[in-house]
């Protein structure tokens, strides 16, 4: 009998631990649905440089700044492997802005433009590649 409490107990546990992740994760992708993405892609070559720190500390906070109000949140990751075994980074380094209006965030960064350029050769020798995309879910 005890057996079988512990069993039971065991089954409705997982069950609502199961749920709580779900739902979690449900809550997540939904609060970013129809949020726009700049993402910055930084492409790792041989004898490429990447000053992460600077990037983290300088750059990205200043463009946050120049962005406002219309900036949801900012991410930054670093390149750690490929996806492919044995095969080299593709990036070295992406951050990514989540903003609600895109003509705001071209408003907001179009006067800044060259401050921004100007700020990159502080902290990489890489010519971003940068993608505008909409979060689906």
């Amino acid at each position: 009998m005890k057996l079988r409490v512990v069993i039971s107990t065991a089954f409705i546990l997982a069950f609502f631990v199961s749920f709580a992740q779900e739902n979690n994760h449900q809550r997540t992708a939904s609060s970013e649905k129809g949020l726009l993405k700049i993402t910055v892609m930084y492409p790792f070559s041989e004898g490429k440089t990447f000053d992460m720190t600077y990037y983290e500390t300088k750059h990205m906070p200043m463009v946050a700044d120049i962005i406002g109000a219309n900036l949801v949140k900012y991410t930054i990751e670093k390149g750690l492997a490929s996806g492919i075994p044995n095969q080299p980074l593709s990036y070295m380094a992406i951050g990514t802005f989540y903003v609600r209006n895109l003509q705001e965030y071209q408003s907001a960064i179009a006067p800044h433009r060259e401050t921004i350029r100007t700020d990159i050769t502080k902290y990489t020798n890489v010519a971003p590649v940068i993608l505008i995309s909409e979060v689906v879910r």
